[in-house]
């Protein structure tokens, strides 16, 4: 019986820490939407220039490493606000 009361005890201790992550989540992406909507904009563009045919003399390459840079900086501003 003792067993069973620790799984439980973890168990539910196991869900909290899940439901409290997802709350922190929500709430951080809810705060900053002007943030969430640059970083949806940088992965949209990042999409289009990966469809590209041409590499435009070196230039879509470029393009796409600074899009991903871009995107670094902004995941580190929203976890920074938080």
């Amino acid at each position: 019986m003792k067993h069973f009361i620790n799984r439980k005890l973890a168990a539910a201790a196991l869900l909290g820490a899940a439901a409290a992550t997802l709350a922190i989540s929500v709430a951080s992406a809810s705060k900053q939407p002007h943030m969430d909507d640059a970083l949806t904009a940088l992965r949209s563009a990042k999409a289009a220039l990966a469809e590209a045919k041409a590499n435009k003399g070196g230039h879509r390459v470029k393009a796409i490493q600074l899009v991903n840079d871009a995107i670094v900086e902004v995941e580190k501003g929203i976890a920074a606000a938080e």
